[in-house]
């Protein structure tokens, strides 16, 4: 339970490593003891662990005196730092002293000490984050806004936690869709229409060209012949190829700028496309690949489902999809990037692509006797309208992305003027983006990513509830006690002499605050962001209740000290919290 200071970051971790030195001092087997430390109800301290009790069951022994044995053996450091107790039938308690509190909000008490802290859990692992990845030519609608938001928190969680995190906008900048649009491109294109705005003439094209082939079959032939001309270099298609491409990048940026998203790499479709032979040549000298039908398919026989459902590697016609593009980009994530995993963050509906995916990935590797970095799909649920089906405008079609962040603006705008109708509009208008934008990110991030989630403003851009416009303010108003004297939070003089907590309210902040490295811990290994937005909006509760029960700005200095020491670990909580989230924060709202 150690650091490069005395007071550990993630203390859960270093109370579990502590029972098992115990244990074997105890004379346990280790093989079979898990110590089972998890974060208790207040009532009963800061921690539990659980694992004496089904130790017990297996070794046939009384529970309570081998937690006995256990506390015994425990290391000074433990005892220092915690009450511990007893419970029942052989649960072990731990209650951080306020002395610990203390040492542990001294320690810990910026943002990059935090993050020095935090880094024990993935040290230089390299990982790479696959996320938004939409297709161009084409408009971001609500549809892409789970990937984006769910992916930017999931990377800078890991990243702070100390993976080396590479983000990869893996767009979708290849395929037949290209072939129509080529062929409306050279047929019908409005000039004006594409100065004014490139993706909406790109989208009009789109459906003009798929209209005009799915009507004549001759148009189809011609379409695809546009596509075989792409495919093989020829200029004139590649050169308005890559116009719609860089439109499409731009417009993609602006929606990433507003949500402060970055990519490391953006490696689309096209990028795999002379890297997806060697996935044919391989899968098909291994065995692993069969032809069927005139495609190259892949079976499992031990799956249940997969063992005669195909996993097709390459279609009849002897073209490319998502399978031989996937594969060929795993390769390259584990040859070039040396990549320890990979996650891809796309909805529940690509569920069975990704576990066939995953299974003839371990299987080519295996055979090819190449290492396999961990491949997860962080799948998510869909975003639904008050009619319970996904989010659509009035007249069915898929909401804008730029229009929906419009709105919350605002929406968000209106809120402020009400609250704050003296500032100036200027400052009232970039309040409304950061609120108005942030709202919509943690809404999204607040709900377990597994599931559907209901879209509704009233509830999303409000100050009441789990909402990122609560958590802002709450955030601008621990500011405002700073700048009342003249002092920033984490200012030596403001906390200079402070001592541990004391009263109730104290105490209890004091302990919410520190939870902030569990709910880190959580929310990194489990690759679910609504853990982290949970413990905020608990935070922003609990010191509510402190500021209500004990005034801050007091005479007594050594009062005012600590307190002031624990508003400003509780903004410091907040923000970081916040930016792991995506979300930028205020000071003033």
């Amino acid at each position: 339970m150690s650091s490069r200071n005395s007071t550990p970051f993630h203390l859960l971790t270093g109370l579990d490593s502590a029972l098992k030195t115990a244990a074997g001092a105890a004379g346990l087997d280790l093989a079979l003891f898990n110590p089972e430390v998890r974060a208790a109800e207040a009532r009963h301290g800061d921690f539990q662990a659980n694992g004496v009790l089904a130790y017990a069951k297996q070794a046939k022994a009384n529970p309570r005196d081998l937690a006995t044995k256990l506390v015994a053996q425990l290391p000074d450091f433990v005892r220092e730092t915690c009450e511990v107790t007893i419970a029942g039938p052989g649960f072990i308690n731990f209650t951080l002293k306020p002395a610990a509190l203390l040492g542990w909000m001294q320690a810990y008490s910026t943002p990059a000490l935090l993050a020095a802290g935090a880094a024990a859990a993935r040290p230089g692992e390299v990982w790479i984050v696959d996320y938004s990845s939409p297709n161009t030519a084409k408009q971001m609608h609500v549809g892409h806004l789970r990937s984006a938001v769910i992916g930017e928190a999931l990377a800078r969680i890991m990243a702070f936690s100390g993976a080396k995190i590479i983000r990869d906008n893996h767009i979708g900048d290849w395929g037949t869709q290209f072939g129509k649009l080529i062929w409306a491109y050279k047929r019908q294109l409005d000039a004006a229409a594409l100065a004014r705005d490139p993706i909406e003439e790109f989208e009009r094209l789109y459906k003009a060209g798929n209209a005009a082939a799915e009507a004549d079959p001759a148009i189809l032939k011609e379409a695809q012949q546009e596509l075989v001309k792409l495919q093989s270099g020829d200029a004139e298609d590649l050169a308005i190829w890559r116009q719609i491409i860089d439109a499409s990048l731009t417009a993609f940026q602006q929606i990433y700028d507003r949500l402060g998203i970055h990519f490391d790499e953006t490696l689309g479709e096209s990028f795999y496309n002379d890297k997806v032979p060697l996935v044919y040549r391989e899968l098909a000298d291994t065995g692993l690949a069969a032809e069927s039908q005139g495609a190259l398919v892949v079976f499992h026989e031990s799956h249940p489902r997969f063992k005669t459902q195909p996993f097709i590697i390459r279609k009849s016609d002897g073209a490319a999809n998502y399978a031989s593009s996937d594969l060929a980009t795993i390769l390259y994530r584990a040859d070039h990037f040396r990549a320890r995993g990979i996650i891809y963050v796309v909805d529940s509906r690509q569920r069975d692509h990704f576990e066939q995916l995953f299974l003839t990935a371990a299987e080519w590797f295996r055979r090819t006797r190449r290492t396999l970095p961990a491949l997860h799909h962080v799948d998510f649920g869909t975003v639904l309208g008050e009619n319970n089906k996904p989010l659509k405008t009035r007249d069915g079609e898929n909401i804008k992305l730029k229009d929906l962040l419009g709105e919350a603006e605002e929406r968000a705008y209106a809120l402020v003027s009400a609250k704050s109708p003296d500032f100036p509009e200027a400052e009232r208008r970039s309040i409304a983006a950061i609120v108005g934008v942030g709202s919509v990110q943690y809404a999204d991030l607040a709900q377990n990513r597994s599931s559907d989630y209901l879209f509704a403003w009233d509830k999303m851009i409000s100050l009441e509830g789990n909402t990122a416009a609560y958590l802002l303010y709450a955030v601008s108003r621990i500011h405002s006690i700073f700048r009342k004297e003249g002092l920033q939070p984490g200012d030596p003089e403001a906390e200079a002499g402070a001592g541990a907590p004391e009263t109730p309210a104290e105490i209890a902040l004091a302990r919410k605050i520190l939870k902030f490295a569990d709910a880190v811990r959580l929310a990194n290994d489990s690759l679910r962001p609504h853990f982290l937005c949970l413990y905020l909006y608990e935070l922003a509760g609990e010191f509510s209740a402190f500021y209500s029960a004990d005034k801050v700005l007091v005479d007594d200095h050594a009062i005012r000290a600590r307190r002031l020491l624990l508003c400003a670990r509780t903004v410091l909580m907040l923000e970081t919290g916040l930016h792991l989230l995506g979300l930028r924060t205020l000071t003033r709202m």
